[in-house]
C-alpha cells in the first residue's frame, strides 16, 4: 500500500488532536500491567514479567507510563547506553489498542525527554524491524523534527545473529537539536 500522508495508515503519529490522561515514572507495582500491555502489542517481543519490574524500578529514570481513567495506556522502556550516556536507547514503546490514534506515542516520548534527568541526551537510538510500520512512523516524525539527521544500520542480522528465529533489528540512530 503506498500512504502519501503517514498518519492515513499509523495515525498514531498524526497531530496530536488530544492531551493524553497521566505520565509518570513507572514503580514496581507497574511490572504487571506493563507485561500484560506489551502482550496486547504485536509485533513487540514480550519479555519475561520480571524484565518490566526491573524496567519499572531499577530505570524507571528512563522509562515512561501513560495511564487514562486509571487503566495502563502506554509504556516506554529505555535506558542510557553504559558506554555514553548522552543517548537514550528507547527500548520498546507499547500504546495499549484502544489508545492508539491519538498521538499517545509521541507525546510519551517527548514527555520523557522533556525530564530532567535527561537534559544531557543528545540522541536517541532504537531498533525497529523491517515490518513495525507504527515504530517507524514515530522515530521518522522525530527525526524529522531533528533536521532529519538521523541514520539507519543494521544491528542484529536475522541470519548472523538471530541464526534465523527472529527478524533483522535496524539500529535507527537521532541526533536531537536541544
Amino acid at each position: 500500500m503506498i500512504v502519501s500522508a503517514p498518519w492515513v495508515a499509523f495515525p498514531e503519529i498524526g497531530g496530536e488532536t488530544e492531551k493524553h490522561g497521566s505520565f509518570s515514572e513507572p514503580s514496581a507495582d507497574d511490572g504487571d500491567d506493563i507485561f500484560n500491555l506489551i502482550a496486547q502489542c504485536p509485533p513487540l517481543d514480550t519479555n519475561s514479567s520480571y524484565c518490566n519490574f526491573l524496567q519499572s524500578t531499577h530505570f524507571s529514570k528512563t522509562c515512561l507510563i501513560a495511564r487514562y481513567d486509571g487503566e495502563v495506556s502506554g509504556f516506554i522502556s529505555g535506558y542510557l547506553k553504559p558506554e555514553d550516556p548522552t543517548t537514550l536507547f528507547v527500548w520498546q514503546v507499547a500504546v495499549s489498542p484502544k489508545h492508539r490514534g491519538k498521538g499517545l506515542a509521541h507525546q510519551m516520548l517527548r514527555a520523557l525527554l522533556s525530564r530532567e534527568a535527561l537534559q544531557g541526551v543528545k540522541a536517541i537510538e532504537t531498533t525497529i524491524t523491517r515490518d513495525n510500520g507504527a515504530s517507524w512512523a514515530l522515530f521518522k516524525k522525530v527525526d524529522t523534527q531533528n533536521g532529519q539527521q538521523g541514520s539507519v544500520s543494521t544491528f542484529l542480522d536475522h541470519t548472523t545473529h538471530f541464526k534465523g528465529k527472529h527478524d533483522t533489528e535496524y539500529l535507527y540512530r537521532i541526533p536531537l537539536n536541544r
